[in-house]
C-alpha cells in the first residue's frame, strides 16, 4: 500500500460513536463565543418590547400612545391599527392549515382579547431600556368581560372532540369491549389523577432578531427547535417563497417543546422590522414566557382497571378532561401509552375539553406519555398492593410481547432487562413490601418504580457531506442543537462514517440554507439526522468508488462496485482488505480537491420498507417488509424520605435504566436522562402554575414563585443503557432519548411516597399539604 498517506498511518482509530466524547461546542459556550438568537449585533439594530393585556377577555376600546411616543429613542409603536398586514393568519381555518400554526389565533389582528398577557402593542426604540419604559407608558382601555379560567369552571363548555392535538389524534378510541370485560372482572380499580399546569421555562426565553435585506427577503435569528418549520410558517404568514425567508438558530438555551412552533412574538417582530425598516430584536420577559409559548395543560384523568385475581389485566378504561383555548382542540394524547404499555385485551379512551380564556397549551417534554404514565403506573402499583404482588412482578405478569394497540411485533424491546438491571442497581430486593414500615430515624423511607416508554415517530431529513483531499470534512444539516449535544454526536457519526478523527470534522447546523432536517422534538432529531449523515457519507464513498474502479493506478481498478467497501477512510475489497487505498491518495492522484455527497435519513416506519443500508438496517427484503411497533422502553427506581410531621418529600436515591437503541454518546446520553428525570421530579413535587379563577391570570409567573428543582433537591443519579440493537428504525439504529427520560418519573416518585407513607396522592405536584391531608390507605 505504497500510496497510503502518512496521515492515515498515525490518525486515531475510528470508532468514536458511543464513546463519551466531550462536547465539541463546549469551549465556545464556556468562552462566550456561542451566539444565541438575541446576540447578533446587526447594524442599526433597534429593540422591541411587548405591551400585553391586563384582562383575559374583552376588547380594546382605545390605545393612547402619546406619552410613550414622547420618550427619547422611541422609533414606533405598533398596534392592531397600524401593524403591516399579513398574507395569511391562523385566525381562519384555511390560514391555519397553510401556516401549520400551533394556535388558531394571532394577536394584534383585531381588538379582541382572548387571554391575559395577549400582546396589544409593540414598542420599538433604540435601546431595550427605552423601549421598556415606553411600553409602560402605553395606556390601553378595555371593555372587559368575565373570563373562564379552566375546564373546572361551571361556565366552561365541555365537549367531546373528534380529534385532539389539532386533528392529529382521535378523541375516542376503542379496542375490544372494555365495558363488558370490566363488568365481569373479579378485581376493579378506579382512580382519578390531576396534573397541574406546567411551564417549560428554559434558561433562554423566546427571542427573535429580524432583518429585512430586501422588500421581499428576510433573515430571522430565532430561538426555535426547528428552523425549517419556522421558515415554512413565516413564509406562509408573509406570502413569500420559502427560499426568501431564512431562519438561523446556531445555539439554543433549552426548549422542552415550547420552541417547537412559530409563536406570535416571532411574527410580530418580523412585522415590526418591516414597519421600521431596521433590524428589530425582541426578547420575552420571564413573565411573558408564561403567556407566549404554551404550557402543559391542567388536566384530570380517570383510569379504571379490570383484572383477574392473579393480577392479569382484562380491561382498561381511560377518560381525560383538560383545558384548551377558545380556538383550538389541543390536548396531550395521554391514552396512547396506556393503550400499549401492558397486555390488556380491551381498551377504551375518551377525551373532553373545556374552552377557557387561556393561550393554547403545547408540546411539553413527553407530551401525553408523561402524564399518561402517571395514571397507569400509579394504578398498576395500586393493583400490586391490593393483591400483595411485588410492583415489578405485576408488570411482568402483564408484559406485552407485542403492541396491544396494533397487534404488531416490537422492532426491539429490552424492558425485561431494564427491570432486572434497575432492580439490581437500586437494591430492590431489600424493599420491605409493607407500606409505611421503613424508617431512617424519624423519617419515613419509600421505594418506588415505574415503567417508561416513548414512540419512534416517523420522520425524515437530509444531510450533505463534503470530504476534502487534505483529510477533513464539512458536514451539514439544518438541525437544531437544543443544548443536548447534537453538534457532538453528529461529529461522532461523521467521523466514523468517513474514517476520520473527530477534530477533522466540522458539523454545521441551524440554518435553512442547509439541507432540511426535522424539529429537535419528539426524540426524532438524533435518529433522523445521524442516519442522514451516515447516508450522505455512503454517497461520498459510492462516488469515490466509481473514480477508483476507473483509475488504472488504483488497486481497485476494474473491480465491481458491489465488491468494494469503505473501512476507516479506505476503499478496499470486501474479500481482500489489503487490496485498497485511502481516499486521500485516490483524490490526490485524481486531482480532486473535494467531493460532495448527500443523503436522506428516514426514522420510523418509513425506514422499514427502505433499502438496507448498513449492518444496523434490515438484512433482507422479507425482514424489511415486516411492520413493527417502534418504541423505547425503560424503568425508573426512586427512594424518598418523607417527614411525617412536616409532609416534606426528598428524593434520596435514583436509578434509571433504558433500552433506546444505539447510544451515540455515553456522556451526553446520560446527561439527557438525568435532565429529563429532574424535569419529572419537578413536576412530581413542586412545579405548578397557578391561574387565578376569577381573572384567568397567572399569579406565579416567575422563577421565584414557580418552583423548580435545584441542586440540593437532587441526589446523585445512576443511569445505564441496555445494549440494544434495533434493525428496523433507521440506518443508525438510534431511537432517541429526549422524551423517555421523563416518562414514568412522576409515577416513580408517587409510588415511593405511597410506600413510605401508605398515602396515595394522585394530585400533582405532591406538596406537603397534600401529604398531611391525605389519609392512609
Amino acid at each position: 500500500m505504497e500510496n497510503e498517506p502518512a496521515f492515515f498511518e498515525t490518525s486515531p482509530t475510528p470508532g468514536v460513536v458511543g464513546k463519551p466524547l466531550n462536547r465539541v461546542d463546549g469551549r465556545d459556550k464556556v468562552m462566550g463565543k456561542a451566539k444565541y438568537s438575541a446576540e447578533y449585533p446587526l447594524p442599526g439594530l433597534v429593540y422591541g418590547v411587548l405591551k400585553t393585556s391586563d384582562i383575559a377577555k374583552g376588547r380594546v376600546q382605545s390605545i393612547d400612545t402619546s406619552l410613550a411616543m414622547k420618550e427619547p429613542g422611541v422609533v414606533q409603536i405598533l398596534t392592531h391599527l397600524n401593524l403591516p398586514k399579513l398574507a395569511k393568519t391562523p385566525n381562519d381555518p384555511e390560514g391555519k392549515k397553510a401556516i401549520g400554526a400551533p394556535m388558531g389565533f394571532l394577536p394584534m389582528t383585531s381588538d379582541v382579547i382572548h387571554y391575559a398577557g395577549q400582546p396589544v402593542a409593540l414598542v420599538v426604540a433604540d435601546t431595550f431600556e427605552r423601549a421598556t419604559q415606553a411600553a409602560a407608558l402605553v395606556r390601553v382601555n378595555y371593555a372587559a368581560e368575565a373570563p373562564i379560567a379552566a375546564y373546572t369552571d361551571k361556565r366552561a363548555r365541555l365537549f367531546n372532540p373528534e380529534k385532539i392535538q389539532d386533528g392529529k389524534q382521535d378523541g375516542y378510541t376503542r379496542r375490544g369491549d372494555a365495558q363488558a370485560a370490566l363488568a365481569s372482572a373479579p378485581i376493579k380499580l378506579t382512580a382519578t389523577y390531576t396534573h397541574a399546569i406546567n411551564h417549560h421555562n428554559p434558561m433562554e426565553p423566546g427571542a427573535t432578531t429580524a432583518i429585512w435585506e430586501a422588500p421581499d427577503r428576510v433573515t430571522v435569528y430565532e430561538s426555535t427547535q426547528g428552523v425549517t418549520r419556522t421558515q415554512k410558517a413565516l413564509a406562509a404568514y408573509l406570502g413569500l417563497p420559502q427560499d426568501q425567508v431564512r431562519v438561523i438558530t446556531k445555539f439554543l438555551g433549552g426548549g422542552f417543546g415550547c420552541k417547537g412552533s412559530c409563536w406570535p412574538h416571532t411574527v410580530l417582530t418580523v412585522q415590526a422590522a418591516k414597519a421600521v425598516g431596521r433590524p428589530v430584536k425582541l426578547v420575552l420577559s420571564r413573565k411573558q414566557q408564561f403567556t407566549s409559548m404554551g404550557h402543559r395543560e391542567d388536566q384530570t384523568q380517570t383510569l379504571t382497571l379490570g383484572a383477574s385475581k392473579e393480577g392479569k389485566l382484562l380491561a382498561l378504561i381511560h377518560e381525560k378532561t383538560s383545558t384548551t383555548s377558545p380556538w383550538d382542540n389541543y390536548a396531550e394524547a395521554n391514552s396512547k401509552i396506556i393503550n400499549l404499555l401492558y397486555d390488556s385485551p380491551t381498551f377504551e379512551s375518551h377525551y373532553e375539553l373545556g374552552r377557557a380564556n387561556v393561550m393554547t397549551s403545547t408540546f411539553t417534554r413527553a407530551p401525553g406519555e408523561a402524564p399518561g404514565s402517571f395514571a397507569i403506573e400509579c394504578s398498576m402499583d395500586d393493583l400490586a398492593y391490593q393483591l400483595g404482588i411485588d410492583p415489578i412482578e405485576i408488570r411482568l405478569r402483564n408484559y406485552a410481547e407485542k403492541d396491544p394497540s396494533t397487534g404488531q411485533p416490537w422492532s426491539s424491546k429490552s424492558l425485561r432487562q431494564c427491570y432486572a438491571r434497575g432492580a439490581e442497581l437500586f437494591g430492590w430486593s431489600k424493599r420491605n413490601p409493607k407500606a409505611g414500615a421503613t424508617r431512617n430515624g424519624r423519617l419515613l423511607v419509600g421505594y418506588g418504580m415505574a415503567t417508561a416508554s416513548y414512540p419512534v415517530h416517523n420522520s425524515q431529513g437530509t444531510a450533505r457531506v463534503r470530504l476534502y483531499a487534505d483529510g477533513h470534512a464539512v458536514v451539514q444539516a439544518g438541525a437544531t442543537d437544543l443544548g443536548t449535544g447534537t453538534y457532538t454526536v453528529m461529529t461522532q457519526v461523521a467521523a466514523d462514517s468517513l474514517g476520520l478523527a473527530p477534530d477533522k470534522i466540522r458539523f454545521e447546523l441551524g440554518d435553512t440554507k442547509l439541507p432540511t432536517a426535522p424539529n429537535s422534538g419528539g426524540s426524532v432529531a438524533a435518529g433522523t439526522v445521524s442516519s442522514s449523515v451516515y447516508m450522505a457519507a455512503q454517497d461520498v464513498w459510492e462516488r469515490l468508488t466509481k473514480v477508483a474502479i476507473k483509475d488504472p493506478k488504483s488497486p481497485l481498478f476494474q473491480a465491481k462496485a458491489e465488491d468494494v467497501t469503505a473501512e476507516n477512510g479506505r476503499l478496499q475489497l470486501k474479500k481482500d482488505a489489503a487490496k485498497g487505498e485511502h481516499f486521500m491518495a485516490l483524490m490526490k492522484r485524481a486531482g480532486m480537491d473535494d467531493i460532495e455527497g448527500s443523503g436522506q435519513g428516514k426514522y420510523g416506519a418509513g425506514y422499514e420498507t427502505g433499502r438496507p443500508s448498513n449492518p444496523a438496517g434490515p438484512q433482507n427484503n422479507t425482514e424489511s417488509e415486516a411492520k413493527h411497533s417502534m418504541h423505547s422502553f425503560g424503568a425508573h427506581f426512586c427512594e424518598v424520605q418523607v417527614d411525617p410531621d412536616l409532609g416534606t418529600v426528598r428524593v434520596t436515591r435514583w436509578v434509571s435504566v433504558h433500552g433506546a437503541g444505539r447510544i451515540l454518546n455515553a456522556k451526553t446520553a446520560r446527561s439527557q436522562i438525568i435532565g429529563g428525570s429532574i424535569f419529572g421530579i419537578g413536576a412530581a413535587l413542586m412545579e405548578a402554575t397557578a391561574r387565578d379563577p376569577h381573572y384567568a391570570r397567572y399569579t406565579n409567573a416567575d422563577l421565584g414563585d414557580y418552583h423548580i428543582p435545584v441542586n440540593a433537591d437532587i441526589p446523585d443519579m445512576t443511569v445505564e443503557f441496555i445494549d440494544e440493537h434495533d434493525p428496523y428504525i433507521n440506518a443508525m439504529g438510534v431511537k432517541g432519548i429526549g422524551e423517555i427520560s421523563m416518562v414514568g418519573v412522576t409515577a416513580a416518585v408517587a409510588n415511593a411516597v405511597f410506600h413510605a407513607t401508605g398515602k396515595r396522592v394522585r394530585d400533582l405536584p405532591i406538596t406537603p399539604d397534600k401529604i398531611l391531608s391525605t389519609k392512609s390507605v
